[in-house]
């Protein structure tokens, strides 16, 4: 059996990865031994619907497992959840945001190459099949070159776990992922519940648009000769948490993801940007990784 434990169980993906571990043959050898939360009433729930036991502190599966599952809603948590557990080498996923501080993630993933841990997580929006399909165009300048996109998601910026970080990077991640890594500036406008991001990449512009507490998605690519467009959503034949969990996974039977570390936190650096530009209201250059 594959032992994990899950940490931070008050996000839905705490759930999300149970059911799916439930439903999914493949995934009969992995056994979660335990899950933990701030919020006690959360993991209560998880024992409760899925029988999994509660752990008294996020340290207690030390020595007990064979990866460590990171789902904490307040990214501020996941550096702490992961520290302890660093030593055993044990592979992890970490969901997003992947911490809210730049200098946390760079603590992280610098710990992490150390010890030659293998890791995953982020957007669970990575996985989408319609953004894989607007990446490829990308990649193969599909109708000539782009000039440009739009993508929006939902925000909430009074979020109790870490403010924008909380859900900003389900835009970020769906950005990063069609159009690049690394835009080179962010510029965001506040308009009552909107707030319209434009990260600025070497050529052209995305238009990111942030909606207050509507959970709509939605992707574009404009090309020279064309566009395409469409809502992005989950279901049948495009499971992003099956694919998640999958991906991770992989990762506990000796696999590996290819993601360099440097992608791997690109998000927070970008969200980073993003912060201080509503509260600049200047053009924010994105910092370079210096790993």
């Amino acid at each position: 059996m594959k032992k994990i434990a899950i940490l931070g169980c008050e996000n839905s993906h705490a759930a999300s990865f149970l059911n799916t571990i439930k439903a999914h043959e493949e995934f009969s050898d992995v056994e979660v031994i335990g899950v933990y939360s701030d919020e006690v009433d959360a993991a209560e729930k998880l024992r409760d619907k899925y029988g999994v036991c509660v752990l008294d502190n996020y340290t207690d599966a030390l020595g007990k497992i064979d990866g460590l599952v990171i789902t904490a809603r307040n990214g501020d948590n996941h550096l702490k959840y992961a520290r302890p557990y660093l030593d055993s080498g044990i592979p992890m996923y970490i969901d997003k945001p992947i911490t809210n501080s730049e200098e946390e993630a760079l603590e992280l993933v610098r710990e992490l190459e150390a010890r030659k841990i293998r890791y995953t997580g982020g957007s669970c929006l990575r996985h989408d099949a319609f953004v894989h399909e607007l990446r490829a165009d990308v990649e193969s300048n599909l109708d000539g070159a782009t000039l440009g996109g739009v993508v929006r998601a939902p925000l909430d910026s009074a979020s109790p776990y870490g403010g924008i970080f909380f859900y900003a990077p389900h835009l970020v991640e769906t950005v990063m992922t069609i159009f690049g890594k690394y835009p080179l500036t962010v510029k965001a406008y506040k308009n009552g519940i909107k707030t319209t991001v434009i990260f600025r990449y070497e050529g052209y512009d995305v238009t990111g648009l942030f909606v207050e507490n509507n959970y709509l998605y939605y992707a574009e690519r404009q090309a020279e000769k064309s566009f395409k467009s469409g809502k992005i959503s989950s279901g049948a034949g495009n499971d992003w948490i099956y694919a998640e969990f999958k991906d991770y996974y992989n990762l506990l039977s000796g696999g590996t993801t290819g993601v360099s570390p440097e992608d791997f936190i690109a998000s927070v650096f970008v969200t980073n940007a993003i912060k201080r530009s509503i509260d600049s209201g200047n053009e924010e250059t994105v910092h370079q990784i210096k790993l």
